[in-house]
């Protein structure tokens, strides 16, 4: 039985690329928790999200998004100073965030 569930699972892992942790990544070896995204950050990431509702990525672009993620314009990279100032703290949908967001790192363009 678990190896028809590791086939199936190797079937529609087929043709996607896997992630690989990069050891050499501040994050490596923490947990969401140490990383600082907690219940103080989910209370904080409420409250913000509350306050601005709409990703700011598709608002530039004339659409209008319920924005569902509070992203660091700045990578923090684990320093709490940069994780906690709320300067620096954008709404963007799920979409925005895990594809624009992206390139623009990729490219170390991050910053609205």
């Amino acid at each position: 039985m678990a190896l028809k569930a590791i086939k199936s699972t190797l079937k529609e892992a087929k043709g996607k690329q896997l992630k690989v942790a990069d050891p050499t990544s501040w994050r490596s070896d923490k947990s969401s928790t140490q990383r600082g995204y907690g219940y103080k950050w989910q209370q904080a990431r409420a409250g913000h999200l509350r306050s601005h509702p709409l990703c700011a990525y598709c608002q530039r672009e004339g659409r209008v998004t319920e924005a569902t993620v509070v992203d660091h314009s700045i990578p923090h990279r684990g320093d709490m100073a940069i994780f906690w100032d709320k300067a620096g703290w954008v709404s963007l949908c799920t979409n925005c965030h895990s594809s624009v967001k992206q390139r623009e790192e990729k490219a170390d363009l991050s910053g609205i």
